[in-house]
């Protein structure tokens, strides 16, 4: 996320999100539950900007939301209309940011979308915290991180990581952000089917399936993250997982599709970002990810991306 502009109007990249590791470890008594996370953030990503609007009431001046989309030109499912009214994310995150800091002044904000929706890839998390990043800046309230965390953590739970640069292990229901020191260029290919999963339908199909699982390894996110580190391939493989997988799996035939196709090719390692519907595999390099997303792309199982980690 890279800050750019005037006093009055600054934009920021906002990027998607890949669960290199995902780990379910119980349901909450606050009905969410407690996870443990290796997220990356991607290249591909939103542009969000924003205008500072001033006040001419005693009143928070009102915050307007300008969605423009910039899909795949020839994509090949059918791309939703983003909500613009106070049902978005980045309007409630700057509401909320408005009456903490008493900031009465308002925003203009122009949102291009190029994360897909509906996708595990936290397009509308990465959003809410650009748009407080930008407020913070362009309304001159200048709180520091951990209080923008704060706030962050009471709109969603992946707000927070995305506050700050770079992969990091998240811990509790996802608004515990661990840094960790910048990884290895990883290249990626991602599928987003059509289909849609719903995050809540997902969890509830773990939470009846979750006493017929086996733990995973101890140590397991340790592992892959050292492995990560040191460039081996063949481990990261083996300790990549997402416990919702099985459970996305069961409700959308689609998953089970896109793990037989990736399982075709030579990836690294494939599996399913956050609650789905997105599928992704690592490649070795950039030319091999153009390679693969290239012929995935000719198999018509949605929209196909090649990108790579970002710090």
């Amino acid at each position: 996320m890279d800050l750019r502009g005037d006093d009055f109007r600054r934009s920021i990249r906002a990027p998607a999100k890949l669960n290199l590791f995902l780990d379910v470890l119980g349901r909450r008594g606050d009905g969410f539950h407690d996870l443990e996370t290796l997220m990356v953030p991607v290249r591909l990503g939103d542009q969000v900007s924003l205008t500072r609007t001033p006040s001419e009431s005693q009143l928070p001046s009102e915050i307007a939301l300008d969605v423009r989309a910039c899909w795949p030109v020839r994509s090949p499912i059918a791309l939703p209309d983003l909500p613009v009214g106070p049902e978005n994310i980045v309007v409630k995150s700057l509401k909320l940011f408005q009456e903490r800091s008493g900031c009465r002044l308002g925003a203009r904000v122009e949102l291009l979308k190029r994360i897909p929706m509906a996708a595990g890839m936290g397009g509308g998390s990465s959003d809410a915290a650009a748009a407080l990043r930008l407020a913070n800046r362009v309304w001159q309230v200048n709180w520091n991180n951990d209080r923008l965390a704060e706030l962050a953590a009471e709109l969603g739970s992946d707000i927070p990581f995305f506050l700050s640069h770079g992969a990091a292990v998240c811990r509790g229901r996802g608004e515990r952000v661990e840094r960790l020191p910048p990884l290895p260029p990883l290249h990626f290919v991602i599928v987003k089917p059509a289909e849609a999963l719903g995050t809540g339908e997902v969890y509830g199909a773990h939470d009846s399936i979750a006493d017929q699982k086996p733990p995973i390894a101890h140590g397991q996110l340790n592992r892959l993250v050292a492995n990560l580190y040191l460039g081996g391939w063949y481990d990261v493989g083996k300790w990549m997982h997402n416990r919702l997988q099985v459970a996305a799996s069961l409700i959308s035939p689609t998953v089970e599709k896109l793990r037989r196709v990736f399982a075709e090719f030579d990836f690294v390692a494939h599996q399913l970002t956050g609650s789905g519907s997105a599928y992704f595999g690592i490649c070795r390099h950039a030319a091999h990810a153009r390679r693969l997303a290239s012929i995935l792309r000719t198999r018509q199982l949605g929209s196909v991306y090649a990108t790579r980690s970002c710090q």
